[in-house]
């Protein structure tokens, strides 16, 4: 069973939404009211409204659409290419994106814990259906004029968190978990060439977030350790093959931090000392072979647990 809740998080007051913002949630609110045979509805599903936010002239203050599409387990593993499927929540959101001439808008997606931008590809009304309704990044293939859902000869699939939409309304983010790496080369991300580096004669330069950038160096430290390959001498490296001296480093940048606060010390020490803290962390999960994508991973899986019931669980499984 398929359980597709929208959810509008307004970014203006009821008074200053548009003509069509006003209509399209009444539909959502009829529709939610009549109920289907085929839909299961969430006790969280509201129209609330928040603020105000200064838009462009030529934009309208409009509603900013947030749209959860849950499956069981048993429906989630059957196919491979995902399916489109119709309900009245379904066609008001598709309803409220703008797809140009051809029917199609721009579906870029995105890794959920370490925010690298995977790919990008098209999407029609079907395509952002079967995502939401299978939870697999779906697109619509321009060239052969079909659906296709990433990972369907690889096994790579990018299994869906949530779908974001512009304020435009003319693309999509989907936010997702790959499987394994997303571009057909081999690569993580298909955002490996950097204008810059091509320009100035250099080579493959991988898109990465800043801390995964780091971690990425922290790597080629250690790979140069492992190899013994003559390099200029290296702090990294340094940590990397003494632990000893590597944990004495990690108490005392984590002392310092906490004198930023008790001596209030302020804003840009405490980031100054932060930021310490954080290398040599990383250094220490590339010790352990510990992915910074696992932490991240780990600290999402908490998001919807009390802290206090956490470290209850930890002590009872000690």
């Amino acid at each position: 069973m398929v359980m597709v809740v929208p959810r509008l998080q307004g970014l203006a007051s009821p008074n200053s939404l548009s003509f069509l913002d006003k209509r399209i949630a009444t539909r959502v609110l009829l529709s939610n009211a009549l109920g289907s045979r085929r839909l299961r509805f969430s006790a969280t599903t509201r129209l609330g409204w928040c603020g105000d936010e200064p838009l462009h002239h030529h934009k309208q203050q409009s509603t900013a659409l947030h749209a959860t599409t849950v499956m069981s387990t048993q429906d989630l593993g059957a196919v491979e290419r995902a399916a489109p499927v119709s309900t009245p929540e379904m066609e008001v959101l598709l309803d409220m994106l703008k797809w140009d001439k051809q029917g199609l808008l721009v579906a870029v997606a995105q890794h959920v814990d370490t925010g690298a931008v995977l790919m990008q590809g098209f999407a029609n009304r079907d395509a952002v259906s079967a995502t939401l309704a299978s939870r697999r990044a779906t697109f619509y293939s321009r060239s052969r004029s079909s659906l296709w859902t990433k990972g369907e000869t690889s096994s790579n699939f990018i299994h869906i968190l949530d779908v974001y939409i512009d304020c435009d309304r003319d693309s999509i983010i989907y936010l997702g978990k790959p499987d394994g790496p997303t571009c057909h080369t081999g690569a993580e991300t298909c955002y490996y060439t950097s204008a810059l580096q091509l320009l100035q004669g250099g080579g493959a330069k991988p898109l990465l977030p800043t801390l995964l950038s780091l971690e990425s160096t922290i790597a080629q430290r250690k790979a140069e350790e492992i190899t013994n390959l003559a390099a200029k001498p290296s702090w990294t490296k340094r940590l990397l093959e003494n632990p000893k001296l590597l944990c004495s480093k990690i108490r005392e940048e984590a002392d310092e931090l906490c004198q930023t606060l008790e001596a209030s010390e302020g804003k840009a020490r405490t980031a100054s000392e932060m930021a310490d803290v954080l290398y040599h962390a990383m250094v220490l999960l590339a010790a352990q072979d510990v992915k910074l994508e696992d932490v991240l991973a780990t600290l999402r899986a908490r998001f919807t647990q009390s802290g206090v019931e956490e470290k209850n669980s930890r002590l009872k499984q000690v």
